[in-house]
């Protein structure tokens, strides 16, 4: 027992009290603000659309149980693959995140999965824990890259062998003559930038839900804003003769949902594209865009499948992300044959920085890098600008795909995949802060002739 004396107006106050029962005491009170505190806080971190979650049912004949269960309304808001994911809402009087939802499912023997309308975003946008938001720098009158002559000069070209590869294929298919087309899933396009005159085919806007894919947002004051239109420039740059899909899954704020996602690539793959380019992602795996990635190889046995692609193929280039580390960023931190994960090199054939890069073994999921270090393209307004980061790295990749589908129009997306990966510039190193790496840099003219031994680069970990 413990002692206190306290005066309090002149007279000598005494109490007694034990350690043990204030801290038994306090602690149901400390527990109730610990849940609250916790509650709040899964609350503001539920990144995904509020009101929708995404399930995936043992036997459809339990809908409306669980959807009662769980406080769903009973109809679907609409559904894709088969077996179906169904889109559900949320019912109005359901004050639960989505995120709780999901995690009350989990264990429900009738719910095969469940997940949240996750929200994906663009890695060049800032603010986000898990990129280095890396802004892009208008081109300057004065700076080497300010002009659509330092459009064409930059240095990536000549690092890739560029040159020598459009001697043997510039974009088109060498059975029908038809140009290859890659669609371009991003915050949209300028469609008047002379860039792209007479390189665009009709694409679509998710965001908007219209024919105009356009970008919106206002120069310098939204951070992604001209992102989609870069990326789109570096494609143009690459593969001269292939035909660019916009498609704006991305706000002008660059953050987009999986639902979206999910939508464009089906929609790109009715409509004529060859090759997909990913800029944007988010740190944690999204099932159902895992399961549609697999199957843009074909139908695959033993997950769900997608009739709703109509057995159109397609090669995926994905960003391997910002995070300057070697933790995954999806869904290129998925390692799915019929995609491409690429990190960022430098102008020095170095690692970039800020790149996501995992270790050296047979299961890395970020199979080569290219250049995407002070990338010159396009923007808004016939402008050209600097810009840093995997998203530049992938839509490079995502261009010599596309001169090898043009070459190579009968190989299968998992063939090209396994070719871009194989016959590039070598890189074995030990990083000094990464540790061993084992990847290739891209290589244009290696990747259309087939050469696996194209060279290697033993200084590529050099900080």
């Amino acid at each position: 027992m413990k002692e206190i004396r306290w005066k309090f107006f002149g007279m000598n106050l005494m109490f007694g009290f034990s350690y043990k029962r204030l801290i038994a005491a306090a602690l149901p009170l400390f527990f109730i603000v610990f849940w609250f505190a916790a509650a709040a806080r899964a609350q503001s971190t539920c990144e995904a659309v509020p009101g929708q979650i995404i399930v995936d049912l043992v036997n459809q004949n339990d809908r409306n149980a669980v959807a009662d269960q769980y406080g769903l309304e009973r109809q679907q808001i609409d559904q894709v693959g088969s077996p179906p994911s169904l889109r559900m809402r949320l019912l109005a009087s359901n004050t639960q995140t989505p995120c709780q939802v999901q995690s009350a499912m989990q264990g429900d023997a009738r719910v095969a999965k469940a997940e949240v309308n996750r929200k994906l975003s663009s890695f060049e946008r800032p603010g986000l824990p898990w990129t280095q938001g890396l802004s892009w720098a208008v081109g300057l009158s004065w700076a080497v890259g300010g002009s659509s002559k330092g459009y064409g000069r930059q240095w990536f070209p000549w690092t890739i062998r560029l040159k020598e590869a459009h001697q043997i294929n510039r974009g088109t298919r060498v059975d029908n003559g038809q140009p290859v087309v890659v669609a371009v899933l991003d915050t949209g396009i300028d469609p008047d930038h002379p860039a792209f005159a007479g390189r665009l085919v009709p694409g679509f806007d998710f965001v908007g839900d219209d024919n105009d894919p356009r970008e919106e947002g206002v120069l310098r004051q939204d951070p992604v804003y001209g992102h989609g239109t870069h990326v789109a420039g570096i494609v143009a740059l690459t593969a001269p003769e292939a035909k660019i899909m916009p498609i704006r899954i991305l706000d002008r704020n660059g953050e987009g949902e999986l639902w979206r996602v999910t939508a464009a690539i089906i929609w790109a793959a009715n409509h004529g594209a060859d090759v997909i380019n990913i800029s944007f992602g988010y740190n944690s795996d999204a099932r159902l865009l895992k399961n549609l990635l697999e199957n843009c190889d074909g139908p695959q046995a033993g997950i769900q499948n997608f009739p709703e692609l109509s057995n159109n193929r397609l090669i995926v280039v994905s960003a391997a992300g910002n995070g300057g580390n070697n933790l995954p960023i999806y869904p290129a931190g998925n390692r799915i044959n019929p995609q491409i994960g690429v990190g960022a090199s430098t102008r020095l054939d170095t690692l970039a920085p800020f790149s996501t890069l995992n270790r050296e073994d047979e299961t890395r999921f970020i199979r080569a890098v290219a250049p995407g270090e002070n990338i010159v393209s396009t923007l808004p307004g016939g402008r050209y600008g600097l810009w840093s980061g995997t998203s530049m790295a992938a839509p490079v990749t995502a261009g010599v795909v596309a001169l090898m589908k043009g070459r190579f129009p009968t190989l299968l997306p998992h063939d090209i995949v396994d070719q871009i990966s194989l016959t590039g510039i070598e890189w074995r190193c030990n990083h000094p802060v990464r540790g061993p790496i084992r990847t290739n840099r891209v290589d244009a003219f290696c990747a259309l002739t087939g050469n696996t031994n194209c060279g290697s680069n033993p200084s590529a970990c050099t900080p």
